[in-house]
């Protein structure tokens, strides 16, 4: 089956096309981890100095980074997440668990996280009106894009 020109209207696609650059969500990691100087940036994630720059001032415009001056000279800037940034830091503690059970199983984790509980963390997706964790099996997709169904476009 050929793709279609207009692909599914999705806000997974539209966060995609945002953070899914390679290297995105390293940066927003090591922000969050208060590394959020460009020479921590490029050490910590290994991403070469031109492409780093580039996602910086994507997430920056994005409004997920703010980015502020630290030295005048000679000019140097430290990125810190927005209201928005730190909003998707759960995403981050998630796949980080999803890669601990299922990519790391059976080695040293590289990391750990602690929760201010004096645990550590192991996030669970929680429904916000009745608490209880997210299953497949207790999710319905309802498309909301005219001209869209769960299987795909409706005829024309």
């Amino acid at each position: 089956m050929a793709a279609t020109k207009d692909p599914r209207p999705c806000s997974i696609a539209d966060a995609l096309a945002l953070v899914g650059e390679k290297y995105s969500l390293l940066v927003l990691r090591e922000v969050c981890l208060g590394n959020g100087r460009f020479d921590q940036l490029v050490r910590n994630i290994g991403a070469p100095r031109d492409i780093l720059a580039t996602r910086l001032r994507r997430l920056v415009e994005a409004g997920i980074l703010t980015k502020r001056m630290y030295s005048e000279r000679p000019q140097r800037f430290e990125y810190r997440p927005t209201q928005a940034g730190l909003e998707l830091e759960p995403v981050l503690m998630t796949l980080k668990d999803w890669g601990d059970r299922h990519l790391r199983k059976g080695t040293d984790l590289p990391m750990a996280v602690e929760h201010v509980c004096g645990d550590e963390l192991v996030p669970v997706v929680t429904c916000r009106a009745c608490g209880k964790p997210v299953r497949h099996e207790d999710l319905t997709a309802h498309p909301q894009a005219p001209g869209w169904t769960v299987t795909g476009p409706t005829a024309a």
